[in-house]
């Protein structure tokens, strides 16, 4: 013969040489576990919309961040649900709400344990929307100080790095300025880049009671419908001081991911969102899909296209597998 009967199969031959071959790795170091934080104390409460999340007080956040770090996941991200609300959002930069107190807390039990903190409006304001509104409109540029205001809270508090989500036009620059500005330039900025208007968010908002009390987000979150529109939301965040850079969600937009991943040269963060998390455990739940392999094949997936950082409500449940299974 001429040529070799090629045979691509040789390479599959084995779980050794599978093994060999494999392209991308996915390890428990690739992933961020989002906690919930709520006033009070002793709380440990599952969401009824996110099975095996739980909404925490400040001192039971710390007993959960240790868990998460004994399973080798490198970063909490730390979100909040106030004990008031107002126009403005006032308890989100409040020192003594939840946030702020678990911040300190799981830092000084962890000093290594990477804490982010989501900087938005929505869970704090009574409109339920990410900035201040002005009538039936969210005001962009007035919006950008309260935001700054926020960042800068928890970086007082011990944040090693900031998250953005609300998706106000500048707000990158506003929180970088204002962190330098109190010697805090040794944060980092995680920007929600390219976060879209998505339907997957819904059981999140349960979680937080973030719902907008009119009207919804499209003005300000992304048309699902763009991608070109992404790159430039990107190249302005890196411009304006981002360290990380953010596709959301993550499973509907692999291919936002990968377009990211191709034309910059930044960290490339994806959020698998409340919605992607739901449907599986819903599906495994009837017995329909085998949990295990459709969560680690899902995740995978997201590494494939590009992701450097994974955020996910399956992070401790996958790390607990990878540790069994060895690296896929």
């Amino acid at each position: 013969m001429t040529n070799p009967f090629i045979r691509p199969r040789r390479l599959r031959s084995s779980a050794g040489i599978r093994a060999m071959v494999r392209e991308t790795q996915l390890t428990a170091a690739d992933f961020v576990y989002p906690l919930f934080i709520v006033p009070g104390q002793k709380v440990k409460k599952e969401i009824s919309t996110l099975p095996g999340n739980y909404h925490l007080s400040p001192d039971m956040a710390v007993s959960m961040a240790a868990e998460v770090y004994a399973l080798g996941i490198p970063a909490v991200e730390v979100f909040g649900l106030p004990e008031y609300k107002d126009e403005q959002g006032s308890s989100a930069w409040d020192m003594s709400s939840p946030v702020q107190q678990a911040v300190q807390l799981i830092k000084a039990a962890l000093p290594e344990l990477v804490i982010i903190t989501d900087v938005c409006l929505c869970q704090y304001t009574s409109t339920g929307h990410c900035g201040l509104v002005k009538g039936q409109t969210v005001d962009n540029d007035p919006s950008l100080k309260l935001l700054a205001r926020v960042a800068l809270s928890h970086a007082e508090a011990g944040a090693d790095m900031v998250a953005p989500s609300d998706m106000m036009d500048g707000r990158v620059l506003a929180i970088r300025e204002a962190l330098d500005q109190h010697d805090f330039s040794h944060v980092s900025i995680m920007s929600y880049a390219a976060k879209y208007a998505s339907a997957y968010y819904g059981p999140f908002r349960e979680a937080v009671n973030s719902a907008p009390q009119f009207g919804d987000r499209k003005t300000y979150q992304m048309d699902p419908a763009n991608s070109r529109e992404a790159l430039r939301e990107v190249e302005l965040d890196i411009a304006e001081g981002a360290d990380i850079i953010m596709v959301k969600p993550a499973l509907a937009y692999l291919d936002i991911i990968r377009q990211v991943k191709d034309n910059f040269t930044l960290p490339v963060a994806a959020y698998n969102v409340s919605g992607e998390y739901a449907m599986i455990k819903a599906a495994a739940e009837k017995g329909w899909i085998d949990e295990k392999r459709t969560v680690l094949e899902t995740l995978l997936s997201m590494k494939r296209a590009g992701t450097d950082i994974i955020i996910t409500y399956h992070a401790m449940d996958a790390a607990r597998w990878l540790g069994e299974d060895g690296r896929r």
